[in-house]
């Protein structure tokens, strides 16, 4: 752009973790527009993920499927109120919601066919999708290159401090194990978790296990606590209070989830373990790097290790060939089918990349 924008819409309009993800192109477009308005839309409910986040001026919600009262509330809100709108996101919305919040746009566009030729069209300036070889991250970031401003690679977590909830355990020494992930395919099984936590009692440190909200995660923590040195605050806590106590452990546990991201941006030893998912697109990203297009390799044996990151994947079932990571919905290809790289998965290694990021620490 030729002159810096006075207002700025960045459209977020997917999950918790893709909103996280946007943080380092939010902080970009703050350190270069230090003085202008930077508001972030996303789906109602994600808000929280930018709770304290420095670099944004405001946060506006909209549902994921808006009613036509909605839909006219928005667009009284955003209806050419800002210089500039970027659109983070591939969707047919977000490129409908850049549009209507500003006359110059630049975006993400998922292909080079016709059927997305509006999509380039609409934008002064556009980056082709890559769903495979480039981190979620870098990808983002690529927007910046394309306004012609510096790169900032810093995944910013929410900030809020709520005192009292580990109450007269606060001095001891603890790691955060968040053992529920959003889809079964993601998910490790029960007795793995039980095995990992009676290790970590082992090693004198109390466990704190996180979880969302839904019944269903609460369930899965309290099938695991109850034991002596075991505090379970899943549902309890907001995401920025959570990141406040991410950054006091000595170590945080969990599958391929947002709070797993939101662990390794809070700088903290950070085990995540992984099974079909691409690593190079989603695995989290370190405190601290800068690689691009990703700092992870798309398999890596016995585990991949970048700054305060282990990458643990699951292992391979030998009667599937080189399936791993198979970058699907499970075995069934589905979301709540199970992944056998992951059911099959022993504790082992699992403790071994544990004791690896603990003997860093100390």
């Amino acid at each position: 752009m030729t002159r810096a924008p006075h207002s700025v819409l960045v459209v977020a309009t997917r999950r918790i973790g893709d909103v996280l993800l946007t943080t380092p192109l939010i902080r970009s477009l703050r350190r270069a527009y230090p003085f202008a308005a930077i508001d972030a839309l996303v789906f109602a409910g994600k808000e929280s993920v930018l709770e304290g986040n420095p670099d944004c001026s405001s946060v506006i919600e909209i549902a994921e499927r808006p009613s036509r009262r909605e839909y006219v509330v928005l667009l009284r809100r955003i209806f050419r109120r800002y210089d500039l709108a970027v659109a983070t996101q591939q969707s047919d919305r977000s490129h409908v919601y850049a549009w209507l919040a500003a006359p110059r746009r630049v975006g993400l566009v998922p292909d080079m066919t016709w059927s997305s030729l509006w999509k380039r069209v609409s934008c002064f300036a556009y980056e082709p999708l890559d769903d495979v070889n480039t981190h979620t991250v870098v990808q983002n970031l690529r927007l910046a290159d394309r306004l012609g401003i510096p790169r900032l690679y810093e995944v910013v977590p929410p900030n809020a401090r709520k005192e009292g909830i580990l109450k007269d355990r606060d001095e001891k020494a603890y790691a955060v194990v968040h053992p529920a992930a959003l889809f079964a395919y993601k998910s490790w099984t029960l007795d793995g978790w039980k095995g990992l936590i009676a290790w970590l009692r082992g090693q004198g440190l109390m466990v704190v296990l996180s979880g969302g909200p839904s019944a269903e995660e609460r369930a899965y923590c309290a099938a695991l606590a109850g034991e002596p040195e075991v505090l379970d605050v899943s549902g309890q806590l907001s995401l920025g209070e959570l990141a406040e106590r991410i950054r006091g452990a000595r170590l945080y546990v969990g599958p391929d989830t947002s709070v797993t991201h939101l662990a390794a941006a809070c700088g903290t030893p950070t085990l995540a373990i992984f099974g079909p998912s691409n690593p190079v697109k989603w695995g989290p990203w370190p405190a601290g790097a800068s690689d691009d297009p990703s700092p992870w390799r798309m398999l890596g044996r016995p585990w991949q290790r970048k700054g305060n990151v282990i990458l643990l994947q699951g292992v391979q079932p030998p009667d599937l060939g080189s399936c791993l990571p198979c970058r699907l919905e499970g075995c069934e290809r589905h979301v709540r089918s199970a992944s056998r790289c992951l059911t099959e998965m022993p504790l082992e290694p699992v403790i071994a990349a544990a004791g690896e990021l603990l003997g860093a620490r100390r």
